[in-house]
Order: structure tokens, then sequence, then C-alpha cells
């Protein structure tokens, strides 16, 4: 794809406006939209926008910044716009600051820089998301409730499992932009789904993940319903997840491999293991971002809340998949779909890297159920907890300082800024469950 081709392709299938789409520091897709005549400008990287006005971005005396748009990236969307049959295509830009240089604060230049040095030392990262949602009814002003579209269950079918329309509208959406399905059913919780997408090199995962979310809650739309990412809109049912299964490749080859283990597993695939266990709390911060995250992380829901890795259970943060040969991976079980997919994975292969580098060896996999182990068990296994809440993950990731090397000093800084305020605000807030607790008890 380069830049006559997608002027051409313009041309040809009537597209009227372009979406020039970046990710800001928080994980929200931000867009700009210019019209057909103004795309060959925005190809040759000429168009400006004002930068103090995203969150974590720059400040108003230092606003000035270029769009860059990435070409690889260039989709017509698959829907007609109202009153016309015009059409919308969007590319994801990369972001300059005023002196046309990569700006830091960039989430797609973070991940770019540790794809980087990941390649420096040969190796390849590739990716494949297992992102979770659940579905609600919309009330007659068109705002989202709590009341799922169906009771159903884990791979339910219809009709228990209403959802099921919208579902497949969402594969078939995704699969005319090129995504490569490789499941999609009902999940444990009432209203909630997952839809998996075949793994592919991390930046083009990142991207994909972004637009994966545009396409889910576009889609739900049409169907009268409100698709969310929020990890645990609903007390007592499982929260929503984004595994992430991960390998890395050098030459080629799957570095996480080897045909001569017992276990079919490198010493590069467990020293991978143990940085990201060794940084798991830091990382946290990052894969699960929001004072929500952590009501997903309690026992009693298969999501991780203790630091360790197995071969076969669910309970561990790190799983590694039965398939070996070229589908050998490790599955990061934490992470939820309000990360910022570009800063998630950028914190993880920076973790697992300085495990290579450094050849730490991680604990031996725990192969029970590590929800039914006692403290005392687990002690005698040293097996750690995560962060309990936003603000205890965030003050490992200020002691971290391989994770803050990731994310650069201008998104540290911004990012635990950001989210030290979320915590405080949330914090400050008298909720419904102290009125019942202890209006009549004190």
């Amino acid at each position: 794809m380069d830049k006559n081709t997608i002027l051409k392709i313009v041309a040809e299938q009537n597209v009227r406006f372009i979406r020039l789409q970046f990710t800001d520091i928080l994980g929200v897709m931000k867009s700009i939209s210019i019209t057909d005549d103004q795309l060959e400008k925005a190809l040759d990287g000429e168009l400006m926008f004002d930068g103090s006005s995203i969150e974590g971005f720059v400040r108003i005396e230092e606003s000035d910044m270029y769009l860059i748009p990435d070409p690889e990236t260039f989709l017509v969307l698959p829907w007609t716009n109202p009153g016309s049959n015009s059409k919308t295509a969007r590319i994801i830009c990369d972001i300059n600051d005023s002196d046309n240089q990569p700006f830091t604060g960039s989430p797609r230049y973070a991940l770019k820089k540790m794809l980087e040095e990941a390649a420096q030392m040969g190796y390849t990262m590739y990716v494949g998301p297992e992102p979770e949602f659940f579905m609600f009814h919309v009330d007659e002003d068109g705002s989202p409730t709590l009341k799922t579209n169906d009771k159903a269950g884990y791979f339910d079918l219809p009709p228990v499992d209403k959802g099921e329309n919208a579902r497949r509208d969402m594969v078939e959406t995704l699969q005319k932009l090129g995504f490569e399905i490789e499941a999609a059913h009902h999940e444990v919780a009432p209203g909630q789904h997952e839809i998996d997408f075949k793994y592919q090199d991390a930046s083009k995962t990142a991207d994909n993940i972004m637009t994966f979310r545009i396409v889910v809650r576009t889609v739900a739309q049409q169907h009268g319903l409100h698709a969310t990412f929020m990890p645990k809109p609903l007390f007592g049912v499982a929260g929503s997840g984004m595994h992430l299964h991960i390998s890395l490749f050098k030459n080629g080859e799957n570095a996480f491999y080897d045909a001569d283990d017992p276990e079919g597993l490198s010493d590069t695939c467990r020293y991978f293991i143990a940085g990201v266990m060794k940084h798991a709390r830091a990382i946290t911060a990052i894969t699960n971002p929001t004072v929500n995250s952590y009501k997903r992380l309690v026992p009693g829901y298969e999501a991780p809340i203790y630091i360790a890795w197995s071969h076969r259970n669910r309970s561990p943060l790190i799983r590694v998949p039965a398939r070996r040969g070229i589908g050998t991976r490790i599955e990061v079980r934490s992470p939820d779909p309000t990360c910022n997919p570009y800063l998630g994975l950028a914190v993880i292969l920076k973790a697992g890297l300085e495990g290579i580098k450094n050849r730490e060896k991680p604990l031996p996999p725990v192969d029970r159920n590590i929800y039914e182990m006692n403290l005392a068990d687990r002690k005698l296994n040293n097996i750690e907890s995560l962060p309990e809440n936003l603000y205890e993950a965030i003050s490992e990731l200020n002691r971290d300082e391989v994770i803050q090397q990731a994310l650069g000093q201008h998104i540290h800084s911004r990012f635990c800024y950001a989210k030290i305020k979320e915590w405080e605000n949330y914090s400050s807030r008298v909720y419904q469950w102290e009125i019942d607790e202890y209006l009549e008890k004190f």
C-alpha cells in the first residue's frame, strides 16, 4: 500500500471522508476527519493538530504536532455514510512533534521502540489477543443500561444466546476489514462475548485491537445494543479479560520451542516467562489501567491474581498452551480490554527481553489450583500476588525502572499523573454499598 494506490482506491470506491486515527496515552482512540481532497496533503505528512487538547500529550505552549499516516493501515470502512452512497476510510497515524521528530508521548512510538530493541536481539514478537466484552440494552434515550441482552453462559447457543446475530455481524464486518477470525462465542457471564483473531506481529495486533473496539461498538449500536469493554460492569459474575498469546520468532523459527526439551520449551521461553513474572506487579498498572480493572482481579472468576506459571491450569498469571512447534507460545492472562494495547505489549516485551538478557530462571511451574492454596502454601511456593488496586499498581510502576524505560519518561509521568487523579476521584466518593452497610449500623 502506497500513496498512489490509496488515492486510486479512494477515487474508485467513492470514499468521501477519511478518518486520521491515533491513540492517546490512556488508550482512547482519537480521530480527525478530512475530505478526500485533503488526503494527498495528509499522506505527505503536512497536516498538523493541537496536541494540547489530547490527554497526556503536551502543554499548551508546545501544542503543534504533525499527523504522519501509516499507509499500511488504510482501510475503507464497510458501511456507507448516512444519506448517501459515499464511504469513509480510516488510516492510523504516527505523531511527530513540532520539529517533525517522532513524539515520545505516542503509545505507538513506544511500542515501535521496543520492537526495534527486540529486532536488535534478533527477535520478532507475535501476539494473538482474546478480547471479551459485554452487550447491554439501551434505554429510550439510547443510554446504556445494565440489563444484559441474554441470560446465556459459556458456549451457549441460540435461542438462549440472544447476542449471536450482533456477534455474527461483528465477525463479518471484521472479516471485510481483513481480520482472520479464529473463534467467536458466548462467554461465561450473561451478555458476555468473546471474539478471537489470528496472531500477527505485535504492531499490527495493537492496531487491530483498536480497530476491533470501534467495530464491536459500532455494530452493537446498529443492533440497538451497547457494547462495553469495561472489565467488571456487573457484580457477582465473571469480568472481561484480554488474554494475550505471545511468541518470539528468530530467523523464521519459533524461539520458544525446543524439540530436545522434555517439555518442548526453550531456555529463551523460560527466561521470557521469568522476566514477565519479575516485573508483573509494575506491568499490571499498564495492562489493568482502571479502578474497575481490580474488581475483575479477584478470586473465583478465573482471573489471575497470583504471579505464577503453569502448563495446564488457568489460575496462574501465565499459562503455556499445549501446542508445540511453530505454535509454541505463552498466554498472559491478566490484561483486560481497557489496556492501551501499544503500551501493554511494550511493557510485556521489555520485561521478557530483560529476562532473556539476564538469563532469569522462573520458579517451577505450579500445576495446582492456586485459589485452593492457603497463604502458607503460597509462601512456601514463593507465589506473590498482583496489586489489589490501581493505587498499589501505580506505586509498583513508580518503583520499576525497567518498565519505566519501556514507556519513556513522558508517557510514564503523564500516565501516572492521570491515574493518581482517577484514584483520588474514586476514593473520595461515597458509594451505595457504604450507605447500605453503615448508615443505620452507626
